[in-house]
């Protein structure tokens, strides 16, 4: 039986840092930067463990900014 992987991919210059998708991750994927800012001085979300994600997509429909796109990637 084939194997669904998540891919997560964040816009990061037009993330807000709202911490929403970070909360709403079931599978604890996403996490904010500590350190580093965007262009707009937000620390951004980003995939901390991508290998973990599972393609459920709750974080991109709790994105106020729509800044999140998520595949479902096919293991054969």
């Amino acid at each position: 039986m084939a194997k669904v992987q998540g891919a997560v991919i964040i816009n990061e210059e037009r993330c807000k840092g709202c911490d929403l998708c970070v909360v709403a991750c079931p599978t604890g994927v996403l996490a904010l930067q500590p350190k580093e800012v965007n262009d707009r001085g937000y620390h951004f979300a980003y995939t901390d463990k991508p290998e973990a994600c599972i393609g459920c997509a709750s974080c991109a429909v709790v994105c106020p900014d729509a800044c999140i796109e998520v595949y479902r990637v096919v293991e054969k």
